[in-house]
C-alpha cells in the first residue's frame, strides 16, 4: 500500500528564526510503499489478474497476521510475457511433532482427522484451507499451492498415537483438510504408509480426495472395506471441464474422478460424492447432474456443501471471479450474502456449511429432490458405519524421533 505521512520539524536556523510568518518549524512529507494494512478480507474491489496456468490462486495475498502490506508497481524492469511463468511447487519434509487432530464441532461427522500434508497442489481457489498456511507466514494464495510440507513421519506417529492407552477406537479421516493423495504423495507415498498402518492394527478411516491416485491404494482399502473399516468420498464440483480447470487447476478431471467411483465401487469399497462447493451463478445450475452420474457410476451416498469463505479465502475467491468471470462477480457475492445473513461469510455451526434463507432453502431442496430420484444416501452418517471391534494395538512402536520441545533426540554410539 503506498501512503504519504506528514511530521513536524524545528528549523532553527536563522533565516526561519528571522521570518515574523515562521514559528520555527516547517512540515516534511515523506514517501513509502510500505504501510500498515488492512485484513485483505476488508479491501476495495479486487484488481483483474492475469491467471497463472496451473495454478488457482492469482496472487500471493498476504494473510492476517502481516502487519505490513506489499503491493506490486511498474519499476520499469518489465518482463515480456513469453518470458513470465507460474511458480514452481517446492516440497518440504518435516518431522511432526503429532499427527492426529480433534474437533468438536457439532457439524462435522468425525472427531479425528490426520493430515499428511501441509498445503495442496491442487490449487483449489475456494479451499476453506488456504487460511491455514498464515500460521506459517506464508501466504494463503500461491504459496498454499506452491510450498508444501510433507509430515514424513506421519506413519510412526500415528503408529505410537494408536499403541497410547488413551487412544480409543473412532473413525479417522484421513486428508480433509489438504489432500492426501495430491501430486507429490506419487513421490513420497506417506498416505500408503499411514494406510498400511491401519490395516495392521484394523482401525477405521474415512478418506476424502478429487485425486484418481487414490486407485493405487485399492488393495488396502479392499482389503478394509470387507471389515467395514473403510469409507471413500470423492469430491465432484462440476462437470464442466472448462470451468474445473479454473476451479481446481491440479485435480483430477470430473470424468476421471467418475471413473475413480466406478473402480472404487466395483472392488467392494463404500463410495460417496460430496458436490462441494455449489457457488451460485457458477456450478449451481447443474449440480443435479454431478449426484445423477456419481449413482450410475456406483456411488452409495452424497452430499454438499455451499461455498465457505472465511478470511483470506474471500479475497482471494473475490479476485478470481473478476478476473474469470467479471459479469458476474456482483451477483455471485450478493447471492452468497443472502445466504449469510447479509455478510460474506458466517461461521456459525448449523449454517456455515449451507447457509440459511430462502436461496439456501431453494438448493436443499433441489439436492434432496435428486437424492430421492438417484436412489442416493446422505454421507453425513457415513463414520456411524464404521465397524472398530476389529481394533488392536501396534504389533511395534518405534521409538520418538523428537523430543517433547519438539528437537530431535541425539543418536546412541553404542
Amino acid at each position: 500500500m503506498r501512503c504519504y505521512s506528514t511530521f513536524r520539524r524545528r528549523d532553527c536556523s536563522p533565516r526561519a528564526l528571522a521570518a515574523d510568518s515562521s514559528d520555527g518549524y516547517d512540515t516534511v512529507y515523506t514517501y513509502s510503499i510500505i504501510a500498515h494494512m488492512k485484513p485483505p478480507f476488508l479491501t476495495d474491489k479486487p484488481r483483474t489478474q492475469s491467471p497463472l496456468k496451473g495454478r488457482g490462486a492469482l496472487s500471493n495475498l498476504q494473510g492476517r497476521f502481516e502487519h505490513q502490506l506489499r503491493e506490486d508497481f511498474d519499476d520499469g524492469w518489465d518482463i515480456p510475457e513469453d518470458e513470465a511463468s507460474a511458480p514452481q511447487t517446492h516440497v518440504t519434509e518435516e518431522i511432526a511433532r503429532s499427527i492426529l487432530t480433534r474437533n468438536q464441532s457439532p457439524d462435522i461427522p468425525f472427531n479425528v482427522s490426520l493430515n499428511p500434508y501441509r498445503g495442496c497442489e491442487h490449487g483449489c481457489v475456494y479451499c476453506f484451507a488456504r487460511p491455514t498456511h498464515s500460521y506459517l507466514e506464508l501466504s494463503p494464495g500461491l504459496d498454499f499451492e506452491t510450498r508444501l510440507f510433507a509430515k514424513v513421519n506421519a506413519a510412526e506417529l500415528l503408529r505410537r498415537e494408536l499403541a497410547s492407552p488413551s487412544w480409543h477406537p473412532e473413525g479417522i479421516a484421513l486428508g480433509v483438510n489438504t489432500d492426501a493423495y495430491q501430486p507429490c504423495e506419487r513421490k513420497l507415498g506417506i498416505t500408503r504408509q499411514v494406510l498400511e498402518v491401519m490395516q495392521e492394527c484394523g482401525q477405521p478411516v474415512g478418506l476424502i480426495t478429487k485425486s484418481a491416485l487414490i486407485e493405487r491404494d485399492i488393495d488396502i482399502l479392499a482389503a478394509m472395506a470387507r471389515k467395514r473399516q473403510v469409507t471413500v468420498t470423492i469430491t465432484i464440483t462440476s462437470l464442466d471441464h472448462e470451468l474445473s480447470r479454473k476451479l481446481e487447476p491440479r485435480a483430477a478431471s470430473p470424468t476421471r474422478r467418475l471413473k475413480t467411483v466406478a473402480r472404487l465401487a466395483a472392488a467392494g469399497v463404500p463410495v460417496g460424492v460430496n458436490v462441494a462447493p455449489i457457488i451460485p451463478f457458477v456450478t449451481d445450475q447443474d449440480f443435479e447432474q454431478v449426484l445423477f452420474a456419481a449413482a450410475e457410476a456406483g456411488a452409495g451416498t452424497a452430499g454438499y456443501i455451499v461455498l465457505r469463505l472465511p478470511w483470506e479465502v474471500n479475497p482471494l475467491f473475490q479476485q478470481w471471479l473478476q478476473t474469470h468471470f467479471p459479469d458476474r462477480r456482483e451477483r455471485v457475492m450478493e447471492r452468497l450474502r443472502d445466504m449469510r445473513g447479509g455478510k460474506d461469510y458466517d461461521a456459525s455451526y448449523g449454517t456455515r456449511m449451507r447457509g440459511e434463507g430462502i436461496w439456501a432453502e431453494l438448493i436443499r431442496q433441489r439436492y434432496d429432490a435428486a437424492m430421492r430420484r438417484c436412489g442416493l444416501a446422505n454421507r453425513q452418517h457415513k463414520y456411524a458405519g464404521l465397524d472398530c471391534s476389529g481394533f488392536t494395538r501396534p504389533r511395534y512402536v518405534p521409538a520418538a524421533s523428537v523430543k517433547a520441545d519438539g528437537s530431535p533426540q541425539q543418536l546412541d554410539m553404542f
